[in-house]
C-alpha cells in the first residue's frame, strides 16, 4: 500500500457488512473501509458487493462507523448495488429475531424477507400518494362480536389492541379486515394481512381495493414474476401503497410505520415456511408486533392452541360473538356415524356411500335451488382398500404395498385392485388375515364420490374441486360440489348444505394437531352453508362422541381450543413448551447434542423415526445417509430463547469443522411425529 493509499484508509469511513454466506460460523459483520467516490451511495441498508475470501460475494451495509475496533488490514467495498435502501432498521431487527427464535442464519431468513433485486423496475419513476380516505367501516357487524365496535374504536384513536377474532359462520370476513386495513391507513400507517393461499389473498386483495382504492393496495406472492414481485415491494418500502396482502413471506414486507399486521387461518400450514430456519407467519408477526407496537389480529373461524395460549396470557383479547348470535348465524350441524347399518336404510344413500341423513339433507338443499358441498379427505377414485369382512388393510402379495382401485374400474367399482407401489394389480386377492376376499373402501377419493352423486342424483351438475384444478368461486344454484379438503371453493349466497365425508381419515392420523387440524378443516367448509334459518345443513360423518365433533356441533373453537392447549402442557409438547426437532444421521445428531451446552431444564427425547411424508434433511447433491431419524429436546418456555441459542451455536461449530452428515433443526415444528 502507498502512502496516498494509507493516508486514504485512515481518513475513510467504516462500512459494517454482512454478507450472505452459506456456512453458519460466519453469520456475523464484518468491517469494509468506504471508497470516496462511493461514500454518498453507501448508506445503511443497500446492497454492496464485497471480497471475501478471494471473491466477491453479495450483503448488506447494515451500519456506518467512526472507525474499526479491527487491529488488522481492512478491505474496501467493492461496490453499491443499489442506493436503494432496502433493508430497513425496523426489518433488519426483525431479521435477527427471527433467526434467534428459530436457531438460524441471518442470511436464511434475509432470503425470505427482500426479494431479489430488479434493476429495471427499480429504476421506473415512482410518486409519493397521500393516505387514502377514511372508510366506511360497518359498525353493526362488528357490534355483533363482544368488545368489536371497542376494537374498532381503539384503531381509530391510534392505539395498538391485540386480538384474537373468531369470525362467524357466513361471515364477510374479507370486508372485515379491509375495513381494519383502511381505518390504519388512512391515518398515514402501513397494514400487512397474511393469508395462507393464492385463493384468500386474490378475494382479500378485491375486498381491499373496494375500500380504500387500488392505488393504495398491493398483492405479494411467490407465483409472482420477478419484476412484479419486486415493483410491489418496492411499493410498500417507498410507502405508495400502505395495505399489503400477500402469502407468508409478506409478514416480513417493509411497510413504514407499520400500524397493523393480521394473519388470516394460522393454523393453516401453509403460513410456515419449508425452507431453513422454517419460521411460521404467525410467530413472526408476533415477534413483529412485539417490537414496534403494532396491532395485529390473529384471525379465523377456528383457532389454534397456541392462539389460545396468547388469549390465557392476557396478551391477545378475544373478539368473539355471544352464544345466542353463534346460534343464529350457524347452520344446523348434525354428527352421526358411518356404518353400514346407516347406509342401508336407503338405496340412494347405499349407491352414494352417503348415510341416509345426509343423503336427505342434499336432496333437501336442492329441491330448494341451493348447492351442496361434499368434502372428502381426499382426491382421486378408491385411494385405499381394505377387508370386508375384518378391516384388515389390504396389502400388494408382491411389495407388501397398499392396494386401490382405479378410475378404470368403471362405474359399477368393479375391477382388479392394484398396488401402489410397484403397480401390479392383484386379480386373486385374498386378506392376509381372514382369507376373505371381498373388498371395501377405506377412503372414498374425490373422483369416486362425484361419479356416485351423479348416479345418485341425476338431473344436477356435479364439480369437482381440488389437486391441480382448485375452483376459487362457482355460480350459484342446485349443484353437487366435490371437494377436497382445503379446497372447497366460495357459492355466493351460501350453500344449501355440506357433507363432510370420512372425517374418521382426518381425526384418525398420526398427529399432535390432527384434531385441530380437523375441526378448521369443518369449520372452514362449514361457514360457507347459510345459516340454519335459511335451511342451511351440514352432516359431518363421525361419531358425535368424540370431542372435535362437540365442538363443531356447538360451534365453539374457543372451548376446543382451551382442551386442546390443557392436554398438550399435560404431556408437554407446544405451544405449553418450546421443542426443538433435530433431523439427521445417528452420528450427526450425536455430535450436535455434543456440542450444544443444553439448559439444565433441557429433556431429550429419542431417537424416533423422522415421520412420515418429512422431507429428509439434505440436498439432492449430497449422498442419501443410510439412517435417518430425529431426536427432541424440550425445554419450559422460558428458557426456549436458550435453547435456540445454543443450537445455533452447535450448528456454527459443526459448519467450521466442516462436519459430513445432514443436520436440521426446527425450532417448534408443525410435525413432531
Amino acid at each position: 500500500m502507498t502512502g496516498t493509499d494509507k493516508t486514504a484508509a485512515a481518513h475513510a469511513p467504516v462500512a459494517r457488512v454482512l454478507p450472505l454466506l452459506p456456512v453458519a460460523h460466519l453469520d456475523r459483520e464484518f468491517d469494509y473501509l468506504i471508497p470516496a467516490e462511493l461514500d454518498d451511495q453507501a448508506q445503511p441498508g443497500v446492497r454492496v458487493r464485497v471480497r471475501f475470501s478471494g471473491r466477491l460475494v453479495d450483503g448488506y451495509l447494515l451500519e456506518r462507523i467512526e472507525s474499526s475496533e479491527h487491529p488488522g488490514k481492512l478491505g474496501w467495498l467493492d461496490r453499491v448495488v443499489s442506493a436503494e435502501p432496502v433493508l430497513t432498521p425496523e426489518v433488519r431487527d426483525l431479521v435477527d429475531a427471527v433467526a434467534q427464535r428459530y436457531a438460524g442464519t441471518r442470511t436464511d431468513v434475509l432470503r425470505l424477507a427482500v426479494p431479489p433485486r430488479h434493476a429495471k423496475v427499480e429504476a421506473e419513476e415512482w410518486a409519493a400518494r397521500p393516505a387514502p380516505e377514511p372508510p366506511k367501516t360497518d359498525r353493526e357487524a362488528w357490534s355483533a362480536y363482544t368488545h368489536g365496535v371497542n376494537f374498532l374504536e381503539a384503531l381509530e384513536s391510534g392505539r395498538g389492541p391485540r386480538a384474537a377474532w373468531q369470525a362467524l359462520p357466513g361471515e364477510d370476513w374479507t370486508t372485515r379486515l379491509a375495513e381494519l386495513a383502511g381505518v390504519v391507513a388512512a391515518m398515514g400507517r402501513g397494514v400487512i394481512l397474511v393469508v395462507p393461499d393464492q385463493r384468500d389473498l386474490d378475494r382479500l386483495l378485491v375486498a381491499c381495493e373496494s375500500v380504500t382504492g387500488a392505488d393504495h393496495v398491493v398483492g405479494l406472492a411467490a407465483g409472482l414474476g420477478p419484476a412484479a414481485r419486486y415493483r410491489r415491494w418496492l411499493a410498500a418500502l417507498r410507502g405508495t401503497a400502505r395495505i399489503v396482502v400477500g402469502t407468508r413471506a409478506s409478514v416480513f414486507a417493509p411497510t413504514p410505520d407499520l400500524g397493523l399486521v393480521v394473519v388470516w387461518d394460522d393454523g393453516d400450514s401453509s403460513l410456515s415456511e419449508p425452507r431453513s430456519p422454517y419460521p411460521h407467519a404467525r410467530e413472526v408477526a408476533l415477534l413483529r408486533a412485539h417490537a414496534t407496537g403494532c396491532a395485529v389480529v390473529l384471525a379465523g373461524h377456528a383457532r389454534t392452541a397456541e392462539t389460545q395460549a396468547l388469549v390465557d396470557s392476557g396478551w391477545a383479547h378475544d373478539l368473539v360473538a355471544a352464544r345466542d348470535v353463534v346460534r343464529s348465524r350457524a347452520p344446523m350441524i348434525t354428527a352421526l356415524a358411518d356404518s353400514d347399518h346407516a347406509l342401508a336404510r336407503d338405496p340412494g344413500a347405499r349407491a352414494a356411500r352417503l348415510p341416509g341423513i345426509a343423503f336427505a339433507a342434499a336432496r333437501q338443499a336442492l329441491a330448494a335451488g341451493h348447492g351442496v358441498l361434499v368434502q372428502v379427505p381426499r382426491r382421486g377414485y378408491v385411494p385405499s382398500l381394505a377387508c370386508a369382512k375384518c378391516r384388515a388393510p389390504a396389502r400388494c402379495r408382491r411389495c407388501n404395498g397398499p392396494l386401490s382401485l382405479p378410475a378404470a374400474a368403471g362405474p359399477d367399482g368393479a375391477g382388479s385392485p392394484t398396488c401402489k407401489w410397484c403397480g401390479v394389480a392383484d386379480t386373486n386377492h385374498r386378506c392376509h388375515a381372514c382369507g376373505a376376499r371381498a373388498l371395501r373402501a377405506v377412503v372414498v377419493g374425490a373422483g369416486r364420490t362425484a361419479e356416485e352423486l351423479g348416479r345418485a342424483f341425476a338431473g344436477f351438475a356435479v364439480h369437482t374441486s381440488g389437486g391441480s384444478d382448485v375452483k376459487a368461486e362457482i355460480e350459484p344454484g342446485p349443484k353437487l360440489v366435490v371437494s377436497t379438503v382445503g379446497a372447497e371453493p366460495v357459492m355466493p349466497g351460501g350453500y344449501g348444505a355440506a357433507l363432510l365425508l370420512d372425517g374418521w381419515a382426518l381425526l384418525g392420523r398420526a398427529d399432535l394437531r390432527a384434531a385441530e387440524e380437523t375441526l378448521r378443516r369443518w369449520m372452514t367448509a362449514s361457514a360457507l352453508v347459510r345459516p340454519h334459518g335459511d335451511g342451511g345443513q351440514v352432516v359431518v360423518v363421525a361419531d358425535s362422541g368424540i370431542p372435535t365433533v362437540q365442538a363443531l356441533v356447538r360451534w365453539d373453537p374457543v372451548w376446543h381450543a382451551r382442551s386442546q392447549l390443557d392436554e398438550r402442557a399435560e404431556v408437554g409438547f407446544p405451544p405449553a413448551v418450546h421443542l426443538a426437532a433435530i433431523d439427521g444421521t445417528a452420528a450427526s445428531i450425536a455430535e450436535m447434542l455434543d456440542l450444544a451446552a443444553l439448559p439444565e431444564s433441557a429433556e431429550v427425547l429419542g431417537p424416533v423415526p423422522l415421520p412420515p411424508g418429512e422431507r429428509l434433511p439434505f440436498s439432492s447433491d449430497e449422498p442419501e445417509p443410510e439412517d435417518v431419524e430425529r431426536m427432541l429436546v424440550r425445554v419450559p418456555r422460558a428458557d426456549g430463547r436458550a435453547l435456540a441459542k445454543v443450537l445455533a451455536e452447535a450448528r456454527a461449530v459443526r459448519s467450521a469443522r466442516r462436519s459430513t452428515g445432514p443436520v436440521r433443526v426446527q425450532v417448534d415444528p408443525l410435525r413432531i411425529g
